[in-house]
């Protein structure tokens, strides 16, 4: 266990508290057992409430939100999220499904880091994933960005390389890590990688 807690602390600038090396274990391995209709009854979810906390690095905006609160979703915390998370070419709003902010939400508590997710890519229009897709082979033509179920994040001060392994841990959708850019993909979709 002490072996295991070194090395991860190897793969992060900041270290990752036992507590929360702890916390990833027993989410990795309840997720693993629980199937995915169940993903809003694990226990990490059972909280009083949930917060989120992003920064667009093409907006500049910042946003530190309370998102669901009291056993619900706050709409109007949605509708901020909604915005920050827009397709900021075309400056278009679609709603984010509450199962990608879970998720975030899930990646943050069990790395415990207190920065925001650094986005690159929230949603995007059809047509800037279009114009995406012929400038670039691995966007995807029918890419989750476009259902707002999908989102490029890295986050200040942890390592891509660990940011990833605890995302694919969590199995609870796609993860792709691009190190030359240095972000990673996160969707609710199937359980993939690349």
């Amino acid at each position: 266990m002490m072996h295991a807690l070194r090395h991860s602390r190897k793969l992060i600038e900041k270290p990752v508290t036992r507590r929360g090396f702890i916390k990833l274990g027993a989410f990795v391995a309840a997720a693993g057992l629980a199937p995915r209709s169940v993903f809003a009854d694990i226990p990490a979810f059972a909280e009083p409430e949930r917060r989120l906390a992003f920064y667009n690095t093409h907006t500049g905006e910042a946003l530190r939100v309370e998102y669901w609160a009291g056993g619900d979703y706050i709409p109007g915390a949605l509708a901020e999220i909604n915005r920050v998370l827009r397709d900021h070419r075309t400056d278009e709003v679609m709603p984010i499904h509450q199962d990608l902010l879970d998720l975030l939400h899930t990646l943050g508590g069990v790395l415990e880091f207190g920065e925001p997710f650094h986005v690159i890519s929230g949603y995007r229009s059809p047509e800037t994933n279009a114009r995406l897709h012929r400038q670039r082979r691995r966007v995807a033509r029918h890419s989750f960005h476009l259902e707002g179920m999908a989102i490029d994040v890295r986050v200040p001060g942890l390592k891509l390389s660990h940011l990833s392994r605890a995302a694919l841990s969590l199995k609870a959708g796609g993860v792709g890590t691009y190190p030359r850019s240095n972000f990673i993909h996160l969707d609710i979709g199937p359980v993939r990688r690349w």
